[in-house]
């Protein structure tokens, strides 16, 4: 069964019924309506659907539509014979799952599409937020199908109320509600009110009679009923209505087929080159959901354009009028920012409430609760005793500017070097990539990103390092070309967890050899060459926009090392200012230079803990955390620092304090996802919601019994796992045309062979990625590339049978591009 979609066709407008409480009519009036609708479309056909009913099967809600609206195909899925809530109703027998109910929903609606030209309605069960059978709320249930809503208010005292109530709640998630009804009531006049209430929102609201009360004689109730509907679907507001929500769902499929035209026209898009781009490279994405976005496929549209004409829909979804949105994985996590899955209702709730708590405040010499709160969760959480102090910025490029003028600045005040007149660069990586900024740009070596920018200057240096790889099925340390006299030569390791264990790979040939290449390097440059240094900046671990490369743990814990180990190397004597002595003796105050992670992309998890700085054994002094921390709902990031950082800025003179800030700074919407967020995915880690991936990847001879409810035995390694089959990635590794694989928590990351050369530049992952956009059956995955890498990324909530599908496609995309394997 392919994931679940939006559910839209050109030729079938399916609506559903949500009501404001139960017991408000929405049985009635989508009589009513069905009736319309077969006066106002006579040659269409018309169908009702119930997913779940409780209570006498002679008295469900299907049976009433049909035996009133004449010609209505009306339909029960669920049916429990309990009057009561569908989960207490449910307790009796095995609940149909939350996914068997909405695959269950999606067919049907799917047979209805191949049936001509028609309207559904779809009614659910008591309120809002009654559950479902499982117990799950029904508005997040069907929020991934997001059918326009036809909310039935409620006529009666407190009906004001709980009808706001209701629009608000569906309108957080996402749901578009095309009109409100409701009945009409003398007394109360709800209807007036609410009438005001949603033209504010551009809402039409359609006021009716009451239906006749009934006198307790069933022949007589039934005619009364009968002439009740016949008298009101042909009322001229009834028709109106029916007919204006015909062309608000023609008007959405234009403004959909039209959207990629007006953003080629008007939008200039970040990392692209637009003489490359037209209307059909973009993606229309109407909703998302979960791991998918619900995306337009205009040539399903296309297709339907030849069949205009009722009575020419059959055939074959696929064929003759297919689904106008189609389910589209997010390989790329949304730029590596999603994890508590899209339209997360945890999340959205938190942004609403911190909206309507605060907006937007100053923050400068202000606190307010969000903010204070996420400092001392990340602070308490990230068990880096040397992190005391938090700055908030709006993203991740900007948290390492602000990172770096940290770093710098500590240096400076510490050796009494003037940063203003000196030329005091960085240390770092070859490939980092640390954001968009100028600032932060110059934190890199040359590169396709930034070569061409002006005020671009590169200040620094960057180390050349040995990186991993998985390559025929055996994980690979192997050092840059021409270096292995200097790192050492190619080494093969057993497991992924082997290649981590740097505490026992210290104390052999690779870390002598790593540190004594490190220290003679910096001896070089600082003593030879009398460049000096501000701070040491890495990404832990993996190089995101360098290539998704993975760098040998053992290099970065020794580059740290030798820093932190031999000051004497950076410093000037003659002009080193003397620390208090409360400094020197502080383990948590920095040695040589400051140490910034950038855990923008790695940490919080994407790499399967919460600070990748634990795989090292390092404990940085600025730490800057982005992408993940808000779930990828907004945006906001936190630069983690240390006293002796803070320390440096403290001063009688202003210009000597750490000037940045944002408009936005610390803004609480922010804040307060972000709390909920890291909370979210604490607890995940706390509840073993992971343990089934970590199982997958335990080394022999540990067994999956060892892994209990969130924890894992101790192995002789470091364990370390991937949400990525351990399996698959060993298949990967042997395709002819794959150079190697990288998996670590959820990031997966396969480099194509390209005998141009390998970089940003090579082409050699666009055929793989074409396939995969292709996709399978009614459904596609969108992923990024970085020249020869194409990657693809997990959210920290994926669940396993939805990857199990991914590989399967990239695996068959990869045998099809390279033949057979090796």
């Amino acid at each position: 069964m392919p994931p679940i979609s939006s559910a839209l066709w050109r030729f079938l407008r399916a609506y559903q019924v949500y009501g404001a409480n139960t017991d408000v009519g929405k049985t009635i009036l989508s009589t009513i309506l069905c009736k319309a609708w077969m006066k106002r479309f006579p040659d269409e056909k018309v169908w009702y659907l119930k997913p779940v009913s409780t209570g006498p099967e002679a008295e469900a809600d299907h049976r009433h539509v049909a035996r009133f609206s004449k010609g209505v195909s009306a339909q029960c899925l669920f049916q429990f014979d309990q009057a009561v809530s569908p989960h207490i109703a449910a307790r009796s027998t095995a609940p149909p799952s939350d996914l068997t109910i909405l695959e269950s929903i999606s067919d049907q609606l799917s047979s209805y599409a191949q049936a001509g030209h028609g309207v559904m309605l779809l009614e659910t069960a008591g309120g809002v937020h009654s559950p479902t059978p499982t117990g799950t709320s029904q508005a997040d249930l069907y929020r991934p199908l997001r059918l326009p809503v036809v909310l039935v208010g409620d006529h009666r005292l407190g009906g004001i109320s709980s009808s706001i109530s209701a629009f608000e709640c569906l309108h957080m998630r996402g749901y578009d509600v095309d009109s409100v009804m409701l009945f009409e009531d003398d007394r109360y006049k709800n209807d007036e009110y609410l009438s005001a209430f949603f033209a504010k929102k551009g809402i039409s609201l359609l006021s009716l009679p009451s239906p006749p009360v009934r006198n307790g004689i069933a022949d007589e109730d039934e005619q009364a009923m009968a002439a009740y509907y016949e008298n009101v679907s042909k009322l001229e507001v009834v028709d109106e209505t029916v007919s204006s929500s015909a062309m608000r769902h023609e008007a959405r499929i234009e403004s959909l087929d039209s959207m990629a035209s007006r953003a080629n026209t008007h939008i200039w898009y970040p990392f692209t080159q637009h003489r490359d781009t037209s209307p059909a490279t973009i993606m229309t994405i109407d909703s998302a959901c979960g791991d998918f976005f619900h995306t337009y496929n205009p040539n399903a549209s296309k297709i339907t354009n030849d069949f205009a004409k009722p009575g020419d829909c059959k055939g074959a979804e696929t064929s003759i009028n297919p689904r106008l949105i189609q389910p589209t994985f997010d390989g790329s996590a949304s730029w590596w920012t999603q994890g508590a899955g899209h339209a997360n209702p945890a999340l959205t709730l938190s942004a609403a409430y911190a909206a309507g708590r605060y907006g937007h405040v100053m923050f400068a010499g202000a606190i307010h609760e969000p903010a204070i709160s996420l400092a001392e969760l990340l602070l308490r959480n990230l068990d880096n005793p040397r992190l005391q102090k938090v700055f908030y910025s709006d993203n991740g490029s900007s948290g390492m500017e602000i990172a770096v003028k940290m770093g710098l600045g500590a240096t400076c005040v510490r050796y009494g070097w003037d940063g203003s007149q000196e030329h005091v660069g960085i240390l770092g990586l070859k490939g980092s990539y640390h954001g968009d900024t100028i600032g932060a740009m110059d934190c890199s070596e040359p590169s396709t990103f930034n070569e061409k920018v002006a005020w671009y200057r590169g200040r620094g240096y960057w180390f050349d390092f040995p990186t991993v790889t998985m390559t025929q099925g055996a994980w690979v340390v192997e050092p840059p070309p021409g270096m292995e006299n200097e790192l050492g030569p190619r080494t093969a390791f057993s497991s992924l967890g082997e290649v981590f264990n740097v505490e026992r790979r210290e104390k052999g040939a690779s870390g002598e050899r790593y540190r004594r290449y490190i220290k003679r390097t910096l001896e070089k440059l600082v003593w030879d060459e009398g460049k000096r240094f501000g701070a040491l900046m890495m990404e832990p671990l993996l190089l995101g926009a360098g290539g998704m490369i993975l760098v040998d743990p053992l290099f970065q814990r020794s580059l740290v090392q030798v820093v932190r180990d031999n000051p004497h190397i950076f410093a000037n004597p003659s002009n080193v200012v003397k620390e208090p002595s409360s400094s020197r003796a502080d383990p948590a105050s920095w040695t040589g230079l400051p140490v910034i992670f950038d855990e923008v992309f790695t940490g919080l998890y994407r790499l399967g803990r919460l600070s990748s700085a634990s795989f090292l054994g390092i404990q940085p002094d600025i730490s800057v955390h982005a992408k993940l921390l808000t779930g990828g709902l907004v945006p906001l990031c936190a630069t983690l620092a240390s006293e002796s950082v803070f320390q440096a800025f403290l001063s009688s003179d202003k210009r000597d304090a750490l000037l940045h800030g944002h408009s936005y700074t610390a803004h609480a919407v922010g804040c307060k996802v972000a709390e909920t967020s890291v909370n979210l995915m604490l607890a995940m880690e706390e509840n073993g919601d992971w343990d089934d991936y970590k199982r997958d990847w335990l080394e022999p001879p540990a067994q999956a019994s060892n892994v209990q409810s969130g924890t894992l035995e101790r192995q002789t390694n470091p364990y370390v796992w991937s949400t990525w089959s351990k399996s698959f990635v060993n298949d990967l590794s042997y395709v002819k045309g794959v150079e190697g694989v990288v998996a670590l928590g959820s990031v997966l990351a396969i480099s194509l062979r390209d005998p141009a050369g390998a970089g940003y530049t090579s082409t050699a992952a666009n055929e793989l990625q074409t396939k995969l956009f292709k996709g399978g059956l009614n459904w596609n995955v969108h992923c990024r590339i970085l020249g020869n890498v194409l990657y693809l990324m997990a959210s920290q909530t994926s669940k396993r049978e939805t990857l199990l599908s991914i590989e399967k496609l990239v695996y068959a995309a990869l045998l099809e591009s390279f033949a057979v394997p090796s």
